[in-house]
């Protein structure tokens, strides 16, 4: 006779479920009705966003929801048809009363059903309108005053605005919204169309243009709301140095956050405006700001001190020696010096060792930084050591098996490690050894920076000299077998990955993959264009890799309908696969998919020549729930849309 099994307090419960990611907690939610009673927990879905489409399948989700009390949704492809319509009635009954962040990104909504819709939502902490141009087309949205009034009701306590790519937002539909919103934390106008060098009132006071959005409305809006504003996004505008200092000299105003991505028209003065008057900053976003140069660094550097994170991308002025500076910022956790074409991270690297470093980095994206070498990667991974949890390298093309061995030596502890494009990484580096075809040769940058050889642990595992600075080891016979007998470091030691990508390395093959790629809780997985992988690496990845969420293979020709098919039984959390371009995938291998992956969302089989266009009307009509499928160039047709 079978005893039962006691039950665990809901409290218990809750806190083992606090510790599983979202996909996790979804599988634990189905041992009984105490887990499923547990993870309702409302503080166990505050960083959970449900996606919903505009689908009659969508309506029992919606029911379900409500009885979670799910605080964040995000809905896909509204408009103004009957189905529509429908959903969102279902949203304000079963969902609103404790919605806390709503999206409406993209959508077609019409101005009655969005007032309906926020009007009802009376807990609603931020609101994302990115794109909705059909609102605003009209001018007439909030016009009435019973309208305005409910709204201000609904949205007293609203902290974030996202009012970013609206083509139709004049001054007059701005401020009818804002006067409803007199606790806004952050606003975001990305990509607005705001008018910074003509000013349509000519000094007066009365802002009600129906036609354009004025700088001068703005910075008004910003007088009035400086005790509460902490976070701005100007990104994408034509923003100059003069409107910059406008703003960040505003009284009271202590902004958190501000981003200015490619904001071409402003300067290093418009930065130092910014590090003068704003010295709480704790974001700063520059990304593309082409006239900046390191003058903008150093001002940065000698004001920012709670700095947490910056980004620098495409700021393609700026050289390693000013980056060197950063590392006295004690803060500074995050760093983004993507596509900066004369970085090549040796300074930085000698900043962050230096004694008087005191920046502590937990992410840094050398994304195509082209002169990024070898020397540098091992470098960085011996100083920064186990405390770096997000590293990109894509498209450093110059790096090679030295810079994989070093990460799997130092970087235990990373969490997110993306080498796409890394052509020279060989099945060797992801094993932690070095080609014996390399014993001789060495990389020198100069007299002025670190030499760094490859002969040490050859045909061994990788051992890093003591000191980074010192003259590169000869090796020996001996020293190569006693090379062999100490710990050894592959790919597999990065035991905490959850993502990896590995696009386009072209030189791995089944070897390295079937033996390396074996992580419990990896999430996110790009194998797209490693052409020499087969069945047996993907049927391994998922054997070995069990949480996969994403997961793309595009291109990948020898992968055929046996593998996938072996591989299905092991996708359960999946939600989003890319097998673009592999002609050998057929219909058999959907069917068998879909009955296995229940949580997939998106797929995409572009060129996939072995699948017709009916073979995926057919999937949508069977699968309604597989709300993304790109299917492009099928069989030889053409299908433009994606369905």
């Amino acid at each position: 006779m079978e005893t039962e099994v006691p039950s665990l307090p809901v409290e218990v419960i809750r806190y083992i479920l606090s510790f599983l990611s979202t996909s996790d907690r979804k599988e634990a939610s189905l041992v009984n009705t105490a887990w499923y009673a547990a993870s309702l927990d409302r503080r166990l879905q505050k960083n959970v966003i449900y996606n919903l489409q505009a689908s009659s399948a969508c309506l029992e989700s919606i029911r379900d929801l409500g009885w979670r009390q799910s605080p964040s949704v995000a809905l896909r492809n509204f408009d103004g048809v009957p189905i529509s319509n429908t959903v969102i009635q279902s949203i304000m009954l079963h969902l609103a009363p404790n919605l806390e962040n709503l999206s409406l990104r993209g959508s077609y909504i019409s101005e009655s059903s969005f007032v309906s819709l926020i009007t009802s939502c009376y807990n609603l902490r931020g609101l994302d309108i990115t794109g909705c141009n059909c609102l605003f087309m009209s001018g007439i949205l909030l016009s009435k005053d019973k309208s305005k009034a409910r709204m201000a009701e609904a949205l007293v306590n609203l902290q974030e605005l996202n009012l970013s790519n609206l083509s139709y937002l004049s001054d007059q539909t701005f401020n009818r919204l804002t006067e409803c919103t007199p606790n806004l934390r952050k606003l975001s106008l990305a990509s607005c169309h705001i008018t910074f060098g003509f000013d349509p009132y000519r000094g007066m006071s009365v802002f009600n243009s129906t036609a354009v959005l004025s700088f001068s409305n703005i910075l008004h809006f910003i007088n009035g709301q400086a005790a509460t504003l902490k976070a701005l996004n100007l990104s994408r505008t034509t923003i100059n140095n003069e409107a910059v200092w406008s703003i960040v000299q505003v009284a009271g105003l202590c902004l958190e956050e501000l981003a200015l991505q490619h904001c071409r028209d402003i300067t290093d003065e418009a930065v130092s405006a910014i590090c003068a008057c704003q010295p709480g900053l704790t974001t700063l976003d520059l990304a593309g700001c082409s006239e900046l140069t390191g003058k903008s660094v150093l001002a940065i550097v000698s004001s920012l001190q709670s700095l947490e994170s910056l980004s620098l991308s495409r700021v393609r002025n700026i050289t390693d020696s000013v980056l060197k500076e950063l590392a006295t910022i004690p803060t500074l956790q995050a760093l983004d010096v993507s596509e900066c074409y004369q970085v090549n991270g040796c300074d930085l690297i000698r900043g962050l060792a230096s004694p008087k470093a005191g920046s502590k980095l937990l992410r840094l994206n050398f994304s195509c930084c082209t002169m990024v070498k070898d020397s540098c990667v091992f470098s960085m991974a011996r100083v920064l050591g186990g405390r770096l949890r997000e590293l990109d390298l894509t498209s450093c093309v110059y790096i090679t098996d030295v810079s994989v061995c070093a990460i799997v030596y130092h970087l235990r502890g990373l969490t997110v490690l993306r080498l796409g494009w890394c052509k020279e990484i060989t099945d060797w580096g992801l094993q932690g050894m070095i080609a014996s075809n390399n014993d001789s040769e060495s990389y020198s940058k100069g007299d002025d920076e670190l030499e760094l050889s490859r002969s040490f642990g050859n045909m061994g595992f990788f051992a890093p000299p003591k000191y980074l600075n010192e003259q590169p080891e000869v090796i020996t016979e001996s020293v190569i077998e006693a090379s062999k007998e100490q710990e050894r470091a592959s790919l597999s030691s990065l035991t905490r990955l959850k993502e990896l990508s590995l696009t386009a390395c072209t030189k791995l093959t089944d070897t390295s993959i079937i033996k390396e790629i074996r992580f419990e809780e990896l999430r996110t997985l790009s194998l797209s264009m490693v052409r020499e992988i087969t069945d047996e690496s993907f049927i391994s990845i998922t054997t070995h890799c069990r949480s996969l969420e994403r997961l793309s293979l595009s291109h990948c020709s020898r992968l055929t309908d046996q593998g996938l098919i072996g591989a299905a039984s092991h996708l359960k959390k999946l939600t989003h696969l890319d097998i673009s371009c592999c002609d050998k995938i057929t219909s058999q291998m959907l069917e068998v998919l879909m009955n296995e992956c229940k949580w997939l969302k998106s797929l995409d089989v572009s060129m996939c020549g072995g699948l017709t266009v009916a073979d995926i009307e057919k999937l949508q009509l069977l699968h309604p729930t597989l709300t993304n499928v790109q299917a492009r160039c099928l069989g030889g047709d053409d299908l433009p849309l994606t369905l």
